[in-house]
């Protein structure tokens, strides 16, 4: 492959690696510390349905359109819409996804900052307790250090520029490939050991017992919103990532594997972590914090002793960086590639400018809780706010522009190409239904939670 710089262009290896990549990227502490806190803080199983429609109507058609837009073009978010729509300014829907990727980052990373930060207090035993205020007192302790906050984000980012530096198949394919298997695992041990609590009974009716009493048009909006943030889409990464799949590959049949693993994880790790926030008295609707706080107390309950205790503990908080670690991969690249192809910057340049970067704009979200806990923009500190305009505005903007944009602009006949691999695939009926969705669905959906999002329209 060629960028429009006439360099040669990276690509994923193999086909497990596409799958490993792209999953890597959905598969991330969304599943883990967002899901679970977002589905505690809305009803549980009411909000586990309606976010598993929303993958389906929403989160899905858009992740096809982006992998079959960075296929055909190859080349970064932006690069690919010029291709695609020249002297028009589709492109903006790169832009877009490169400002809420580097958003997203700013704050994400510092969510992964607190996981890296619990694996030295877990080798010491410092979080061995049941007790919630232990718990609790242990994560307020740690994001209310300024210093913490900072360094450990510091660690994440040169882990991660680390890791990007190596290159697409032997960095990110590499990594995913080896790392993402062994998150699988750890999980269903731990969910053995969660079904043995004393509260597992009432944490699985929480979760999979809906009250539709509950359902309310926010929490209709935020689970649309979260299927976006939990797949990556509308923020540029699942285009960067489809420039670099091979042309035999199966786009629709990779997205569906890609999000019912991605459903599968989210399920397992709220079964995880409810029947130890009713075995040990925590609040389901803790929000960002409950991973921190019921985790410990899951391992602290293991039989074995400290040793047993401390190993397992270890070994999740590992684990949950990895996760991290392949959705930052996605993210941190969307920019890169841009520098790359756009300004014929080397990989090195364009990765230490963006780290460096990141550094500074995610340091007001580390300090969010510490230093700069009263300062606010639109009533919500950096870390939220961030979070907040990723989240509401800029994907939603992104998803249904390009939703838009494949159903309206290109048309059947360029998807139709695309998707099925030039003729070779036999899945025209798959292909059409995709587009019908893709084009009149949902963008209404996604229409809807970016005026909410923006307080154009409110529900409830």
């Amino acid at each position: 492959m060629a960028s429009e710089t006439g360099k040669s262009r990276e690509g994923f290896a193999t086909t497990l690696g596409v799958l490993t990549a792209t999953l890597g990227s959905a598969v991330g502490l969304g599943n883990i510390w967002k899901f679970p806190s977002m589905a505690g803080s809305n009803g549980g199983a009411a909000f586990m349905f309606i976010y598993v429609i929303a993958t389906f109507l929403v989160g899905l058609p858009v992740m096809i359109s982006e992998h079959v837009i960075g296929r055909t073009a190859r080349a970064n978010a932006i690069t690919s819409l010029r291709k695609l729509a020249p002297k028009q300014i589709w492109w903006l829907i790169g832009v877009a996804g490169v400002i809420s990727a580097f958003l997203i980052m700013a704050f994400y990373t510092e969510v992964a900052a607190w996981v890296f930060a619990y694996i030295p207090s877990a080798i010491s035993g410092a979080l061995n307790s049941t007790d919630p205020a232990v718990t609790s007192q242990a994560f307020s302790n740690l994001i209310g250090s300024p210093w913490k906050s900072l360094i450990w984000q510091w660690v994440v980012l040169a882990w991660v520029a680390a890791i990007i530096l190596a290159g697409v198949s032997r960095g990110i394919e590499a990594m995913t490939k080896r790392l993402l298997p062994i998150l699988f695992c750890i999980l269903i041990i731990i969910n053995i050991r969660s079904l043995t609590l004393a509260g597992a009974g009432e944490g699985l009716a929480f979760l999979f017992k809906p009250n539709w009493s509950s359902i309310t048009w926010p929490i209709v909006l935020s689970a649309v919103g979260l299927a976006f943030f939990k797949l990556s889409v509308g923020m540029g990464t699942m285009i960067t990532y489809g420039s670099y799949y091979k042309e035999d590959q199966n786009i629709p049949l990779n997205a569906l594997r890609v999000m019912g693993s991605d459903l599968l994880v989210s399920i397992l790790a709220g079964m995880a972590i409810f029947p130890t926030v009713f075995t040990y008295g925590f609040q389901p609707d803790a929000g960002p914090s409950l991973l921190f706080i019921t985790m410990p107390a899951v391992f602290s309950s293991l039989p074995g002793g400290p040793i047993v205790q401390n190993l397992f503990m270890v070994l999740f908080f590992l684990l949950a960086g990895v996760a991290a670690t392949g959705a930052m991969l996605s993210l941190f690249e969307v920019p890169v590639a841009y520098l790359v192809e756009r300004l014929d910057w080397s990989r090195r340049k364009a990765t230490l400018i963006t780290a460096v970067a990141l550094a500074v704009v995610g340091s007001t979200a580390a300090l969010s809780s510490s230093t700069l806990a009263d300062f606010k923009l639109l009533d919500r500190t950096m870390f939220d706010l961030f979070d907040f305009m990723s989240s509401n505005v800029l994907l939603p903007l992104g998803g249904l522009a390009i939703t838009v944009f494949v159903g309206w602009r290109w048309g059947l006949p360029a998807v139709t190409k695309g998707l099925t691999n030039d003729g070779k695939l036999n899945n025209l009926p798959v292909v059409k239904a995709f587009f019908f969705v893709a084009k009149f669905v949902t963008p209404i959906l996604v229409a809807v939670v970016l005026l909410n999002g923006l307080g154009i329209i409110k529900f409830g």
